[in-house]
């Protein structure tokens, strides 16, 4: 589909706007640039002071870790050694319980795999976890080691006073303190105060951290710090609605989050662990998990939304780092900058609204002289040069525009005058004139010489025409190109290209043109502008000679608008040439194929031949008549070209006519006369009377009467030859009688003792009827099966047929049963044989109307087609009358009679002299056959005459009484 086209004025307005729009975004954009650096500034740091208050927190946590190790270590409890022992060092715990709030338990593990713990008790869900009583706040968890090796586990809680309230063994409760990685840490590090990652406690569930240290060899004291008050911390470090902010460790594992980092998550083995990032619910911090753990920030997408993600790592002291991401949404981050932004860009297109009036009277201001070259443009396009293309315009290009098209204007007018100018001529000399005389008017030259390369020898340069302004004539030289290599019309050809030379006044190669061309050049000389003329292969067909009086005359415009007119007059003029070969070769093939139909058989002669002489003279002699029927009567050229092809091609259909059919000269020629297989059966016959008479010899008959029988026999046989053979030639009229004596003749036998189905073609076997096995009886004259060619469909142009024929068509193509033809009662030709000779004309227009004849020669086969049509309408094929037929068919029609009449070159017949035969057309005249207006023409014209001086015999030319001919015939005497 084109593309939607719009006018100038709205291209300028729109530019106008879309600048406005421009400069609006790019500043809009830039400072939304800065305003979201900033923002993204200010939201690193927001994040950095989050992590900054949790490594404050961490730290305040775990700083007096290490203190209250060595005061655990130096106590008692490191030194007990049972329950009891242990007991008194619990106000101690249970004081620095209170006083610590991040420590959840402190104990005490021993290489005896006794374990005393002090947890507080923060949650009823705790409590409730650990099926203890509402008023617990402690737990002391204890395993004790009996001599005998039972361990005694036992749960003892207090109240906040540190009261018991309840002791309770719990036989389930199997802890092993030695294989707990913060004792095995402080016992490969004596001295040393370790910590473990963060884990899940045995107990409680929670997330945390274990500090230890190894007070005497084998007993390890220690503190558990969890980190779920975090949770609150981080969800009071929010930094937008939709912020993720979590505590993570290097494995991913998360410890603290927006107040609860949730349920631990269990392993396939069932023991539960801390849960990864990907298993808190969110899609943010599951594809955070995905991209990047490590510190620093990042960006990435959760559905189609931008999200920014710090990280940093948190120091733990002695143990491995800890890590806080916070994730935010960028456009919650940035929600000022976008605001900013869209009410900017507000203001921009309400500028670029206002300013679209002034916008538009500008472009339209500006656009205008461009609306009415187009407009010009359009004008051109259609080829109307009715006003005149020059638009005056402030701006220097559109104003120079203007000066071109209006130039433009001219050159195609004047291109299109000359190219229809050269089209219109038809006559190739006509054409030559026109070409130089619409050059010179075109370049305003002096002079100007047409040459053509001579087609026989090509370095030849032939004049084929010339002009002078003023009248005068050059003498037109022959160029040999071989003989002037270096002169400019040499030069030209070589090159494809326009070749310039000054000729001096005093010049040789000036003056072989003649004193025309002297005159011209004066004392100044001339200049030859030399243009190739170029066909459409490119190849040089001649060249164009132009002498310019004054230099400034052939300018660079000048010379630029002749090659362009030099290249159509070279189409124009190549053309022609093309259009004259292939006339030429047209006229070759119609006459060969004439010659052919000519030649085909002696009995036509030369009638294909002087039938378009004889018709183009009689049409000559209308078109000079200045009274009568045909003063108005006038041939145009393409008329004139239709009459000639018609003439020519009037008996083509010829081409389908058997030969035996047009040359049958006795009733049972085909391709051989068939006389000669009848007599052959008479002699059959003749010999069997000699059979019959030695057979009634050995018989013992009378040899007398015996051999008086088979003479008069004999006899009768030779009579009855000699009379068929005289039926087969039809010289004369066969009577009823005659025919009933062949019949006679025809019914006598004769034995046939071979196969005749032996040796013959299968066309003739499927025409034979069914096979009689010898000695069959033959008659001695039959119409066999065999006889009868039957018409193919095609070949029947019934009623309805497209070219309207009007024939009765036999039943068979061809009967060549002997009787039948010997029957014909005159002439050799049977019905069958007569229809196909006649059918040369339907031949004819058929072949003619299958020819892809341009319109000018549409009438070519309706002309050749009518020449055996009779102006009563009994002509064949069509049965049209005289007012159905054109003046060319019925010319065509005389001169076709009268050719077939006069001609001397048929053996079948002498020619007729001038008066027999203008007798026997002035018959056919009153016989309603062919014009009578034409056939006084025809005589008064003395076509005749000038016909017979040419192609009849001097025997022949006698005298004739036109006068009489001019008048109807007698009528026959009544008798």
């Amino acid at each position: 589909m084109r593309n939607r086209l719009f006018h100038a004025q709205v291209y300028l307005a729109s530019l106008f706007v879309v600048l406005i729009l421009a400069a609006g975004g790019i500043l809009t954009w830039s400072h939304y640039r800065d305003s979201t650096r900033m923002l993204l500034d200010a939201t690193t740091h927001i994040f950095t002071a989050s992590s900054d208050s949790v490594q404050v927190h961490l730290d305040q946590a775990m700083r007096p870790s290490g203190t209250l190790l060595r005061q655990l270590g130096q106590g008692p409890l490191a030194r007990a050694g049972s329950l009891a022992q242990r007991q008194a060092s619990l106000p101690v715990l249970l004081a620095l319980l209170k006083d610590f709030p991040h420590l959840s338990a402190l104990y005490a593990g021993y290489d005896t795999g006794d374990f005393f713990l002090a947890r507080r008790l923060d949650s009823a869900a705790l409590r409730e976890r650990l099926d203890l009583p509402a008023e617990a706040a402690f737990l002391v968890q204890s395993i004790e080691h009996r001599p005998d090796g039972v361990a005694d586990a036992r749960w003892i809680s207090y109240d906040s006073r540190g009261n018991e309230i309840a002791s309770l063994a719990r036989p389930g409760y199997v802890f092993d303190p030695r294989t707990r990685p913060w004792y095995q840490h402080a016992v490969h590090n004596p001295g040393l105060h370790t910590m473990t990652g963060p884990y899940l406690f045995y107990t409680s569930g929670t997330a945390g951290m274990s500090f230890a240290r190894e007070a005497v060899p084998g007993v390890v004291v220690g503190l558990d710090m969890e980190l779920s008050d975090l949770s609150a911390l981080l969800t009071r470090q929010k930094v937008s609605p939709s912020a993720e902010i979590v505590l993570f460790s290097a494995q991913g594992k998360v410890l603290a989050y927006r107040g609860d980092p949730g349920h631990p998550a269990a392993t396939p083995a069932g023991k539960p662990e801390l849960p990864d990032l990907d298993a808190l619910g969110s899609a943010p911090l599951a594809v955070f998990s995905r991209h990047a753990l490590k510190p620093g920030e990042t960006h990435f997408q959760v559905d189609g939304r931008d999200w920014f993600s710090s990280s940093s790592a948190l120091a733990t002291g002695h143990g491995p780092p800890l890590y806080l991401a916070v994730l935010a949404p960028m456009d919650e981050l940035l929600v000022a900058a976008t605001r900013q932004r869209n009410q900017s860009l507000l203001l921009t297109g309400l500028l670029a609204l206002l300013l679209l009036p002034v916008s538009w009277w500008i472009s339209r201001r500006v656009s205008r002289p461009l609306a009415e070259l187009a407009e010009r443009t359009r004008a051109i396009h259609t080829f109307d040069f009715s006003q005149s293309a020059r638009v005056r315009s402030r701006v220097r290009e559109i104003d120079d525009l203007g000066q071109a098209l209006e130039s433009m204007q001219g050159t195609i007018r004047n291109f299109l005058n000359i190219g229809l100018a050269l089209v219109r001529e038809r006559d190739v000399e006509s054409l030559y004139a026109r070409v130089l005389q619409e050059t010179l008017d075109a370049s305003q030259a002096g002079a100007g010489v047409l040459y053509l390369l001579d087609e026989s020898a090509a370095h030849q340069l032939l004049p084929v025409g010339s002009r002078v302004a003023g009248g005068g004539q050059p003498i037109l030289p022959c160029l040999l190109l071989e003989q002037y290599p270096d002169a400019a019309l040499a030069r030209a050809l070589a090159s494809g290209e326009t070749s310039i030379e000054r000729l001096a006044a005093a010049s040789p190669a000036l003056a072989s043109f003649g004193p025309g061309l002297t005159a011209l050049a004066g004392t100044d000389g001339v200049t030859l502008v030399a243009v190739p003329l170029k066909n459409r292969d490119g190849r040089a067909i001649g060249a164009l000679a132009l002498f310019v009086g004054e230099a400034a005359s052939a300018s660079h415009e000048r010379i630029a608008f002749v090659e362009a007119l030099s290249g159509l007059a070279a189409a124009m003029i190549d053309n022609q040439r093309l259009l004259a070969g292939q006339k030429g070769l047209l006229e070759a093939f119609i006459k060969l194929v004439a010659g052919a139909i000519d030649a085909k058989s002696p009995y036509t002669g030369g009638h294909c031949q002087r039938v378009p002489e004889l018709t183009k003279m009689l049409a000559r002699a209308a078109c000079d008549a200045n009274s009568g029927p045909f003063a108005d009567f006038r041939l145009s050229g393409d008329e004139w070209e239709a009459i000639h092809i018609a003439a020519w091609l009037h008996d083509c259909g010829k081409v389908t006519t058997p030969e035996y059919v047009v040359d049958k000269a006795t009733k049972l020629e085909t391709l051989h006369d068939r006389i000669h297989e009848v007599r052959m059966r008479f002699e059959v016959l003749k010999r069997d009377a000699d059979i019959d008479y030695w057979r009634g010899v050995a018989e013992g008959g009378e040899a007398m009467l015996l051999a008086a029988a088979c003479d008069a026999r004999k006899r009768e046989l030779n009579d009855e030859f000699a009379f068929v053979a005289a039926c087969n030639i039809g010289g004369e009229y066969l009577s009823p009688d005659k025919i009933e004596r062949l019949q006679q003749i025809g019914a006598r036998h004769w034995t046939r003792t071979l196969d005749d189905t032996l040796g013959i073609s299968q066309d003739e076997a499927r025409r034979k009827g069914a096979r009689i096995p010898p000695p069959v009886a033959e008659a001695l004259l039959a119409d066999k099966p065999e006889h009868l060619f039957v018409r193919k469909e095609a070949e029947v142009h019934g009623e309805g047929n497209p070219w309207g024929f009007r024939l009765e068509i036999p039943e068979y193509k061809y009967n060549r049963g002997e009787l039948h033809n010997l029957s014909v009662s005159r002439g050799t030709l049977t019905p069958e044989e007569r229809y196909k000779i006649n059918e040369h004309i339907v031949q004819t227009i058929i072949m003619l109307s299958q020819l892809p004849f341009p319109p000018h020669l549409k009438q070519v086969p309706e002309i050749a087609g009518g020449h055996h049509e009779k102006m009563d309408g009994t002509g064949y094929p069509l049965r049209l009358n005289g007012g159905q037929m054109s003046v060319p068919a019925r010319m065509m029609a005389i001169a076709d009679i009268f050719e077939a009449l006069t001609a001397v070159d048929r053996p079948y017949k002498e020619g007729k002299t001038l008066s027999a035969a203008l007798a026997l057309m002035r018959g056919m005249r009153d016989g309603g056959h062919i014009d009578p207006d034409l056939f006084a023409l025809f005589l008064t014209s003395g076509v005749y005459r000038r016909y017979a001086e040419r192609y009849l015999r001097p025997e022949q030319i006698d005298e004739v009484d036109v006068a009489r001919l001019l008048e109807p015939a007698p009528a026959p005497p009544q008798g």
